[in-house]
Parts: structure tokens; C-alpha cells; sequence
């Protein structure tokens, strides 16, 4: 298999990851009851696996931890369930208890209360006919044991990061559901991210003082970007006595809790770590969606709207809208998509071009004249290479090590300014509007509420059950408990190779800057797409993995042979870990 790479552009998808790792185990699809979790652990890499295979009615269950080895696959008919790590990995001694819930309220009317260690979700449920085994992941939900008492939990709860609409819904529905669920009282709110962990920044958290946060937008416990120091955040959850900690944020807050996991087994501490994903981005991998990507699409709804109004109401009227997306341009084109008023999105993901036949000035042009204003919704992400060019700077990171973005939105708004005044001299009114962080520091909207709701439970749950160092999420629209590696190892972007994204360019009737370019089949599973007239000419390749499904996609696009980006989207490698 061969891949070709270019630092141009690095696309994935919800289904899209990195090739496979070891921490899977193989069903055969086979009813019948089996241990759902693996009792020995060894080595420093957390490798958990039984020193022989468990044979349970013919069916052969290897399992091994979330950092990763060699996958062992020897049933054909099987499907591959990549599992999450479980306390009793290396507690092998840990007692288990009835769930409490069946003897709640609430729950005692309900059919299947207990999910079964059979149940699983598929991460990819359009399939054909003889295609190769799936991945899956296990349901989220109740276990019929669990591996704490409620009167030994202490929990805590921390949000890192940025702010997104939905966060304190999160919050309040955890404590709520560790108190009306499982009857656990004793539960501390971390403030201000990491640092809270060992600043000794905690609130006591009880349902009525949480009562009514999810009606505020933030956090109620504060955030910070970066300030993680593993050692000293489980030094302190050791000396509190914290056994369940719930962590919000993004991939890098994701990575924190990796580590807090590791360290947590190192010590042979019995406490269960979950991470719940928070981005605003929509950038977080194999999960549906991000909690607040709604709220935040409807939100931009208002500045688009704006935007618009003030367009059309003057002669060649300009609107620009930027919005969030740093790497990732889902706000952008839901935005766009739901609004219908946009003529043009620029989004990380799409190359674009500003000069010559084909270019984002032409197409400004050609819709002063057909309808007197022209309306552009852009992603913070895009354009980033022309703006650092133009103004000769070197990209910075800030403390959680993102890199640091440039005005594109008024480098754009000063560009076309500049090329219809002094170039194609004509007037034009300019209207720019930066909703950027209005959108995201909202409460969320009932939808995102009730997504909020179910993350929530489902990380108690899965905590409750014993489970640890994983993330929880909705895959197919079924909430699943995913190994944390599958949401820090790649970024979830736009695919422009997608229907979604040819929907918008049909919505838009935008140039798609990749138009001119041949499309050559060159063997299966690959496509190549090539710009002709460059002195450079590159291939545009997309690669399935030959030996199990979709895996990756790795993107190559050439230079554009323009004056501004000759020695362009480089820094991208080094976000992406090429």
C-alpha cells in the first residue's frame, strides 16, 4: 500500500482512523454468556491479556489494553470489538456488587434495564456484501454488577479547555445521576481545569446547588487551557480519597486523561477515570457529533442573517462572517447549509485561491453583477498560510500547545477591499461581522441538552460498572464507550471528497478551487486527482486499508503556483503528527 502525503491537507472522517491497534478483542456472533472482563495484566504498557485464550462455548476472547501491540484476528466470521479497560485488569481481587438501580424508582418499570455484555455498537453500518470484519465498540449504559458502594464513592468533576454550549448540562446531569441513580452524596467540583486538582480549588457539588446551571452558558467550575502535571493531579486525587473522575474537554484534555489513567494503574489505585468529549469544533473522531455543535450552528444563524441584511441593503455589498473552526470547518458549512443565503464557504479543509480564472475574486465579481451583493461565511481555520505569508509572522501555540490563528477574517475583508478598489476599480461595502466566541458561550438548546443527558449517564454508568480510561459518545446514533486513543490519535475534518461537502457547492454554486483538476482511477480503493498546469503536479490519493475497511484518509494536494503560498501548509504536519 502506498501513501502519498502532502502537507496541504489532512482529511478524516467520523469512520476514518488510524490503522489498527491490539487492544481489540473477537466475537464469534454466537449467543451465549461469557466474562465480559479479562483478569491478569501485565507489563509497563499497560498490555492486558490472558496468558491463554478464554474459550467460552466457541468463542475465543483476546484482550489487550489501549496502548497498542499486534491484533490477533483468527475468526473470519467474527467482528473486532475494541474494548475499553476495566479496574479489574489489574484489581483482579476487586468485589462486585447488585446494581442499585434496578431497585430505584425511576427504573422499575423498564423492559432491559441491564445492558448485556453481548451488546455492542458498529462503527460502520453501511456495509457490503463479503466486506471485512467491523469494528465495535461496547454499549454504553447499566451493568447488572457494579464495582463501587455508594457510600465509598467520592467523585469529582473538571472542565478544561474552551467554552462550549452544553457544559454545564453535563455537570449537572453527572451529579445528579450519581445522586438520584446510585445514591452517591459525597461529589467535588475540580475549578479552574488540571491546575484545580492540585491548587486545591474544589466546591462541594449537591443537586440543588446544580439545580439550574444548565440554564447559564460557561462553566460553572471554571477552565483553563494546559496546566496538566500528572503526578501531581493523582498525588492529590490519592490524598482526597477520590476514586470516580470526570473529565470534560477536547483531544489534548483527552490525552491528560490517558495519562491520569496510567498513572492511576501504575499505582494500583482503584479509581475510574472517564473522559467526556467537549469540542465546539465538531473535530473529536468516530463519535456522531460534539455536544454545543447545534447550538453553535444556530447561533451563527444570527450573524449570517445580519451579515446578509446589511449586503443587500447597499449598492455591492460584502458580507464576511467568520466563524469558529481551527482545523475543522463543520460550523462553517452546517451554517451555511442551514441558512441558504451564503454564496461562498471557506473552510481549512478546501485549499482556495484569491487571483486568476477560478478564484475567489472572480466568483466575488460575478455575483456583484448577477445580484448586487455577495455573501461569505468563513472558517477562523482557513486561509491561515496566505495570512501568515502576507504578514511574514511564525505561528505560536498557546498553553494546550493549538496553534495560534491569525485574523483571517480581516486579512480577507482587507484583500478584497484592496483588489476591487485598487485592481478592479469599483466600490464596494464591505460589512464584517466576528460572532466567533458569541457562539459559543451560550446555554445549549434542547437538543444539545438532551445529547448532554445521555453523556452524562452513560459516563456514570460505565464508572459505576467499573469501567476506566475511556471516553463516551454516540457512534450511529447508539451511545458506546470508545478507547480514549480513537479521539486523540486524529482529528475529525470535513471531508471535500464527500457528498455533504458537494451538497454545500451545489447550495452555494460556489467554484469548488479543485474544478479544474483530472480525476484518474488508478487501481482499487484509490483516486487520484491532479492539477494540470503546475510546474509541480501532485496526486490527490485517497487509501483504503486493503486488509480490514476504510481505515484513513491522507490527502495530497498540490501547491498552487501563486505568489502567496509557495512554501505553505508545512505547520499542518506538524498538528497532524505527520
Amino acid at each position: 500500500m502506498e501513501i502519498s502525503l502532502s502537507p496541504s491537507s489532512f482529511l478524516s472522517s467520523r469512520n476514518s482512523t488510524l490503522p489498527p491497534r491490539n487492544d481489540y478483542q473477537f466475537y464469534r456472533p454466537i449467543s451465549g454468556a461469557v466474562s465480559e472482563f479479562p483478569r491478569s495484566h501485565s507489563s509497563s504498557r499497560l498490555s492486558f491479556k490472558l496468558k491463554k485464550p478464554l474459550v467460552v462455548r466457541h468463542r475465543r476472547v483476546t484482550v489487550k489494553s489501549q496502548s497498542s501491540g499486534d491484533v490477533n484476528n483468527d475468526d473470519d466470521d467474527g467482528f473486532i470489538l475494541e474494548d475499553v479497560p476495566h479496574l479489574t485488569n489489574f484489581l483482579p481481587d476487586l468485589p462486585s456488587y447488585p446494581n442499585p438501580l434496578e431497585k430505584t424508582q425511576a427504573y422499575a418499570i423498564v423492559k432491559n434495564t441491564f445492558v448485556s455484555p453481548e451488546d455492542t455498537v458498529a462503527e460502520n453500518i453501511v456495509v457490503r456484501k463479503g466486506s471485512p470484519s467491523g469494528v465495535h465498540f461496547r454499549r454504553a449504559g447499566p451493568r447488572e454488577k457494579v464495582y463501587f458502594t455508594p457510600e465509598k464513592v467520592r467523585a469529582s468533576i473538571v472542565t478544561c479547555g474552551g467554552l462550549c454550549p452544553g457544559i454545564n448540562t453535563v455537570i449537572r446531569e453527572i451529579v445528579c445521576g450519581l445522586r438520584n441513580m446510585y445514591g452517591v452524596e459525597d461529589v467535588l467540583g475540580i475549578q479552574g481545569g488540571y491546575r484545580g486538582f492540585y491548587s486545591q480549588n474544589t466546591i462541594k457539588l449537591t443537586p440543588k446547588l446544580v439545580s439550574d446551571i444548565h440554564k447559564r452558558g460557561g462553566t460553572f467550575l471554571q477552565t483553563s487551557r494546559g496546566g496538566h502535571d500528572t503526578k501531581k493531579i493523582v498525588d492529590n486525587i490519592e490524598d482526597r480519597g477520590i476514586n470516580q473522575v470526570y473529565i470534560i474537554g477536547g483531544d489534548g484534555t483527552h490525552k491528560g486523561v490517558a495519562a491520569i489513567y496510567e498513572e492511576v494503574v501504575k499505582r494500583g489505585l482503584q479509581v475510574a477515570v472517564v473522559g467526556i468529549p467537549k469540542t465546539i469544533d465538531n473535530d473529536i473522531a468516530v463519535i456522531d457529533k460534539s455536544f454545543g455543535f447545534d447550538t453553535a450552528v444556530e447561533e451563527a444563524q444570527r450573524a449570517i442573517n445580519a451579515a446578509h441584511v446589511e449586503a443587500e441593503c447597499v449598492e455591492n455589498g460584502v458580507g464576511i462572517v467568520k466563524l469558529m473552526g481551527r482545523y475543522s470547518g463543520f460550523i462553517a458549512m452546517f451554517a451555511t447549509l442551514a441558512s441558504r443565503d451564503v454564496d461562498c464557504c471557506l473552510i481549512p479543509e478546501s485549499p482556495f485561491y484569491l487571483e486568476g480564472q477560478g478564484g475567489l475574486f472572480e466568483y466575488i465579481e460575478q455575483r456583484l453583477k448577477e445580484n448586487g451583493h455577495v455573501l461569505i461565511v468563513l472558517a477562523e481555520g482557513a486561509g491561515q498560510e496566505y495570512v501568515a505569508h502576507s504578514m511574514q509572522t511564525v505561528n505560536g501555540t498557546d498553553a494546550s500547545g493549538n496553534r495560534l490563528l491569525l485574523d483571517s477574517g480581516l486579512w480577507l475583508t482587507q484583500q478584497v477591499k484592496d483588489h476591487f478598489t485598487n485592481v478592479r476599480k469599483m466600490a464596494i461595502n464591505m460589512k464584517y461581522i466576528d460572532p466567533t466566541y458569541m457562539i459559543r458561550a451560550i446555554p445549549s438548546n434542547a437538543y444539545d441538552n438532551i445529547y448532554c443527558t445521555l453523556l452524562a449517564q452513560s459516563a456514570v454508568h460505565g464508572t459505576m460498572a467499573g469501567y476506566t480510561g475511556f471516553t463516551v459518545g454516540p457512534v450511529n446514533s447508539r451511545h458506546a464507550y470508545i478507547p480514549i486513543h480513537r479521539v486523540t490519535e486524529m482529528t475529525n475534518t470535513v471531508k471535500v471528497t464527500d457528498r455533504m461537502w458537494a451538497r454545500l457547492l451545489a447550495s452555494t454554486n460556489q467554484p469548488s478551487f479543485l474544478q479544474k483538476c483530472d480525476i484518474l482511477p488508478l487501481e482499487r480503493n484509490v483516486l487520484s486527482m491532479k492539477y494540470p498546469g503546475s510546474k509541480r503536479q501532485k496526486l490527490l490519493i485517497i487509501v483504503k486499508e486493503p486488509s480490514i475497511f476504510w481505515r484513513f484518509i491522507v490527502v495530497y494536494i498540490a501547491a498552487f503556483e501563486l505568489y502567496c503560498i509557495r512554501d505553505v501548509y508545512f505547520h499542518s504536519l506538524k498538528h497532524h503528527g505527520i
